[in-house]
Formats: structure tokens, sequence, C-alpha cells
């Protein structure tokens, strides 16, 4: 199969590209030196070139709290460019699977979040995901939009490689305990992306590792792995950041894999066995 994956060199991206590689589908790896999904005419120009069976969409604006400074620049990527990807989709015959994220959502439900639930998003960054998930889903039965949150890894910038950083140079870390969520390995994300690829699923899908806890209690069960004392961690309020965020934190990001169990998918599994994983690939 052939598979155009944007964002190529993020996080997510390299993690995908890697496991279509090992099922030895035709991959191309456009990342954003090669390609700006908010130009349309360059989009229709790759697809057209590639004739892709599959696009899987990892580009996106992803810095939340600049997001709010940059309205403009968080649409252009994470709605038009998600738009321009759909067109180009549509015209070529290809099948889209657009990523997405738990701030869609405003967090104040005290259970965890099913695709049927309301969106109601407080950040632009949010509000842009979600213009991107209606682009996507525009074209019916030809794509697929998998909601996911809380991403690490052994690329990019995540709360696992900042914990490695910074442990050793503070007595005690200070986390918030009043957000919680699922943490969500990129790896075993990519896995299911893949797979809803190479099974071109149609519909909303939460792709999360099993499991829920603060970000106050995801710090500390990394240091549990490290064989530090998590007791090292502290607990905060979103309200004691200092200094404190502009963009608003859903207080509760769990997301239920509802749709894939409906399905008959085997969900992921729980988030300390793949952060395992990943801490013996950082170490």
């Amino acid at each position: 199969m052939r598979i155009l994956i944007t964002g190529a060199a993020g996080m997510l991206g390299r993690e995908v590209v890697d496991h279509a590689r090992t099922r030895d589908h035709d991959v191309t790896a456009a990342d954003r030196t090669t390609l700006d999904v908010g130009d349309a005419d360059a989009v229709d120009a790759i697809v057209a070139q590639t004739r892709p069976d599959v696009i899987v969409n990892c580009a996106a604006a992803t810095a939340v709290d600049a997001c709010e400074t940059d309205r403009a620049g968080a649409f252009r990527v994470n709605a038009e460019g998600v738009a321009h990807l759909a067109n180009a989709a549509a015209a070529h015959g290809a099948h889209l699977v657009q990523v997405s994220t738990d701030y869609v959502f405003d967090g104040t439900k005290t259970a965890p979040y099913h695709e049927a639930d309301v969106t109601n998003p407080q950040s632009v960054y949010g509000e842009s995901k979600l213009a991107g998930e209606r682009a996507a889903l525009a074209l019916d039965d030809r794509a697929t939009v998998a909601r996911t949150a809380w991403v690490f890894g052994r690329h990019g910038a995540n709360m696992v490689k900042t914990v490695l950083r910074i442990r050793d140079q503070v007595p005690v870390l200070r986390f918030v305990g009043d957000q919680i969520g699922s943490p969500t390995s990129a790896a075993d994300l990519a896995t299911m992306l893949v797979r809803l690829a190479e099974e071109r699923r149609p519909g909303l899908y939460h792709v999360t590792n099993e499991g829920a806890v603060s970000w106050h209690g995801f710090v500390a069960e990394i240091l549990r792995q490290l064989g530090d004392d998590p007791m090292r961690v502290e607990a905060i309020t979103t309200a004691e950041l200092d200094p404190p965020r502009p963009a608003p934190r859903p207080a509760n990001s769990v997301l239920e894999n509802r749709a894939l169990a409906a399905a008959g998918v085997a969900l992921l599994r729980p988030y300390e066995a793949a952060l395992a994983d990943v801490l013996a690939a950082l170490r």
C-alpha cells in the first residue's frame, strides 16, 4: 500500500513512518521542510505525484500556548491544512487518517469522554483541531479521525524527556495533580494509526493507552520505573503554576476508546507498560 505521511519528522510522525515501513508499505515521508500542509497547491502536487492509497496526517501546530497568540497560524495548519489534504484525497481517491486531540473537550465531565460526547474546546488549539476533524469527516467514508492525548515517546519534546532532564537538577519536582488523562505512547499510537489506515476504517475513534492518571501521578510513575523515589514529586494545582499557562487545559482528558472496543479492535496496552519500553529506549 502507498502511504503518504505528513509531519513525518515529529514525535508521532517518525513512529508512524517506522512502523509503516516494517509492514512493507511504500512510504512517502513528508516533513514540514518538504511539505507545508497550509499550502493547497503544494498538498495537491505531492498527492498527485505520489498517488497514495492513504494519507496519514501527523502535521500539526501543537504548541498549545503559542496557538493562543497565533490563531491564524494554528488554523492554517490544524484546520486549513486538513481541508487541503481532504480535498486532495477526494480528488485522487485516497483515504485520509487525521490525528486529533482531547483538547476538543472542555474537561468538565466527571467520566471519560467517548466519541459521541459533545465537544466544547476552550483553547485556540482545541478549536483549530476540531475544525480539522470536521474537514476530514466531511469526506464521509473516506476518512478516519483518531483522537489521542498526552503523547510521549522516544522522539521530540514530551513529559518523559522533561523528567529525565530535570530529575537530577532539583530535589523536589512539582507537577499538576488536578488534571487527569491517559498517557499515550507515540509508538503504540502509530501501530493503531497504521492499522486504521490499512483497514480504512471510517469514522471517529479515541486512541489512547489504557489507564488514567494525573500529571503528578505520571511523573511519580516515571521516577518509580527509574528506581528513583516517587515521593520526590509534589502535587500542585493548575492555579499554582508559575508562570500561569496562557491556554486553558482540560481538567479531565481521559478518553474512552469505546468505538474501537465496539468494533472488536484490541485496545492499546496500559500506559505503564508502554512507558517501560520508552524509558528502556531512552536510557
